[in-house]
């Protein structure tokens, strides 16, 4: 049977609002919209967790959360209390920001036991964790080991960006991720994904989840565009 190619691409999709202005409707909104085009998963600050979880219940539409964002720089243990609170809410998943002065000091056990904390203590909730590595501020070498020590601490995907400090996915980030977690993680591309172009180019260079608050505009675009053959 063929498949859904407008279903596929959605079920690589965390639809996405992290904007700090946002309230009770458009949190049940981005439900919503979940729940009728079948994403992934809603990311939402941890004060909506809770809200989302009953939103998405009986659904297969997951919850993540964000932790230690967008700055990473919160203590270890401040990020442990952010993902236990939130995986005992019902959160599936965690996308922590890592340490990301340590890591440009070359301090990566000190990265690397932040991260592990984190994970530690969200599967002890029956959650996974997605660590943020804000590329933009990283040379390449950086990117690579950060990926790789992620990957030593326990954690299901490695991230590209927050979207609010420098810059966002690009396709040269992904494809360097992808190569340094070696099949031992997946990579979640995130910041500044609008259009399908652009989803597409990620996941062809190996994205295996997109974080984009634009998914049901890329999901619109992606109907018209298979309804025409493109």
């Amino acid at each position: 049977m063929r498949q859904d190619p407008v279903a596929e691409l959605a079920r690589a999709i965390d639809h996405t609002l992290l904007k700090p202005e946002a309230g009770p409707e458009a949190i049940a909104r981005l439900c919503e919209e979940a729940r009728r085009w079948g994403f992934a998963a809603v990311c939402v600050n941890p004060v909506w967790v809770a809200d989302a979880v009953r939103a998405l219940e009986g659904t297969s539409v997951a919850v993540a959360t964000v932790c230690g964002f967008p700055l990473g720089a919160t203590t270890t243990a401040v990020k442990v209390a952010e993902a236990e609170e939130a995986a005992r809410a019902g959160a599936a998943e965690i996308d922590m920001v890592l340490r990301i002065g340590h890591a440009l000091a070359g301090l990566w056990d000190a990265v690397e036991a932040d991260i592990a904390a984190v994970v530690e203590a969200a599967a002890g909730h029956g959650a996974s964790v997605k660590v943020i590595l804000e590329c933009g501020l990283l040379d390449d070498g950086t990117k690579a080991e950060a990926a790789r020590r992620a990957v030593g601490a326990g954690a299901a995907f490695v991230k590209t960006s927050t979207g609010f400090l420098a810059g966002g996915a690009t396709v040269h980030d992904v494809a360097l991720l992808k190569r340094a977690v070696a099949g031992r993680a997946r990579v979640k591309a995130s910041g500044g994904i609008r259009n399908l172009g652009q989803a597409r180019a990620m996941l062809a260079a190996g994205a295996d989840r997109l974080g984009t608050s634009s998914g049901v505009a890329i999901l619109e675009e992606a109907r018209r565009t298979f309804e025409t053959g493109g």
